[in-house]
């Protein structure tokens, strides 16, 4: 009987008609194909308000039922400090202070990131087509973090960032014109010392043309970079100072054996002659290198202090570059020029056999620092309010930053739902520190179980 009326309804009515009466029919969706069900916005909207309600009481129990600054009554203040006469006991609390900022560092970035983060969680369809409109803040940051942090460490960041851009641009202008200035002394000298600062020098641009292709190649962030290097391209300048340092020790070697081969008794004894341009070109190395390394010096990040530390070294290097030939040309004595020379490449040699090592560690999977170790431990005790406990936690360096692997432990009876949200605000909080390039979170009901990676991996 209801069929037979609606059927006469619709022959009887104009096309204007039947689209106002397909708007009252309640049952095919309004009579639009992408006009959702009344009943299933309501659904929606029931789902919606759930899922608000489970992230506010996720966020209630990690950053609104804790206590910020619990913590900072363990505090010693500078002039505490001076009162201590023991200076390992003032060296401990100051090891203690400086753990206490490590702390403060990661509550901050749990309370400013994870709110976002939980905010991001069940994304929402709007219009029903299928993809999701509504990703969240994350969504609309394309799943960056760092725009979520505090301010202060936000524009801590930037600075950090823009003084490691000055210096490396500054170290390759540098680097340049003393190198021009060498060649020009070495051209007019025969000194051996002269020789090998002049292949310090070459070696020295190398190195920052190094630092500063990988970046900008790290930087990059094309369609295809990101398909042939999923996890990002971070180790590309470990590994440019492997080859890196593999090139100085070699190059060194060779200076090494033509020093030797002039102490020999066949060698040519013959006292080296420092010309004025080539004591002006040592001297303005002194000079310029270390300018910069005193300004560098004040720059508290791993790259810029790295670069200091280089100056450093350069300004002892061509410091007896410039004395080892000159005393020798004063005093008449041929052999110091190539003692001296034989001395600094066997410097150089070590020093840089050490940097090859350290990345060659790092690249293997060498376990992070214990300060870095101790800001892990911290985050995931921040996490306790939403947890029952941790399996294991492993921090290790995949080149120059550290992966985290955290094992967390859930009530077996805990939904899916608040497992995956816990465990990615955790992974996102603690891919936050600066130190951290990629960290990984995984679910456990019991600590009994396999450790959940082969042996024959490790």
């Amino acid at each position: 009987m209801v069929a037979s009326r609606r059927a006469d309804l619709f022959r009887s009515t104009s096309g204007r008609d039947e689209q106002q009466y397909r708007y009252l029919d309640l049952e095919n969706g309004n009579g639009q194909p992408h006009v959702p069900h009344p009943r299933q916005r309501f659904r929606d909207a029931v789902d919606a308000t759930v899922s608000k309600q489970h992230a506010i009481d996720l966020k209630k129990q990690l950053l609104e039922d804790v206590d910020h600054n619990a913590l900072e009554k363990f505090r010693k203040s500078d002039e505490d400090l001076k009162k201590i006469n023991s200076k390992k006991l003032r060296k401990f609390y100051e090891d203690q202070n400086t753990r206490l900022d490590d702390w403060l560092e990661v509550d901050s970035i749990v309370s400013t990131l994870a709110d976002d983060v939980l905010d991001s969680m069940g994304p929402r369809d709007l219009d029903h087509d299928g993809v999701a409109e509504d990703r969240g803040p994350l969504g609309a940051s394309d799943d960056r973090v760092e725009c979520f942090l505090p301010d202060d460490e936000r524009e801590r960041r930037r600075k950090s960032a823009s003084h490691v851009k000055w210096a490396i641009n500054i170290n390759v202008v540098v680097n340049i014109l003393l190198l021009a200035a060498k060649c020009i002394a070495a051209i007019w000298s025969n000194s051996l010392s002269l020789i090998a600062s002049l292949v310090d020098s070459a070696l020295d641009l190398l190195c920052t043309l190094i630092i500063w292709s990988t970046n900008k190649l790290v930087g990059w962030k094309l369609d295809h970079l990101r398909k042939k290097f999923p996890v990002g391209r971070r180790r590309l300048e470990p590994i440019g100072i492997l080859v890196f340092s593999i090139i100085m020790i070699v190059s060194f070697l060779q200076i090494l054996q033509e020093s030797v081969q002039k102490l020999l008794p066949s060698g040519e004894h013959k006292t080296a002659e420092l010309p004025p341009a080539a004591i002006g070109a040592m001297v303005a190395t002194i000079v310029v290198k270390g300018t910069i390394w005193i300004g560098c010096a004040r720059i508290k990040t791993t790259q810029v202090q790295a670069l200091a530390q280089d100056c450093k070294t350069d300004v002892y290097f061509n410091t007896l570059s410039l004395a080892f030939p000159l005393i020798g040309s004063q005093l008449d004595v041929w052999w110091l020029d190539p003692v001296g020379a034989t001395i600094l490449s066997l410097f150089i040699i070590y020093d840089w056999a050490g940097t090859m090592l350290e990345n060659v560690t790092r690249l293997s999977g060498e376990a992070a620092d214990d300060r870095t170790a101790r800001k892990m431990m911290f985050m995931a005790w921040r996490f306790a309010p939403l947890v029952q406990g941790y399996k294991s936690i492993k921090c290790y360096h995949a080149g120059d930053g550290v992966w985290v692997e955290m094992d967390v432990l859930m009530d077996p009876k805990a939904p899916l739902k608040r497992c995956h949200d816990i465990a990615e605000t955790l992974q996102y909080c603690a891919e936050g520190l600066k130190e951290v390039d990629r960290a990984f979170v995984t679910m456990d009901y019991t600590s009994q179980g396999p450790a959940g990676h082969a042996a024959e991996n490790e």
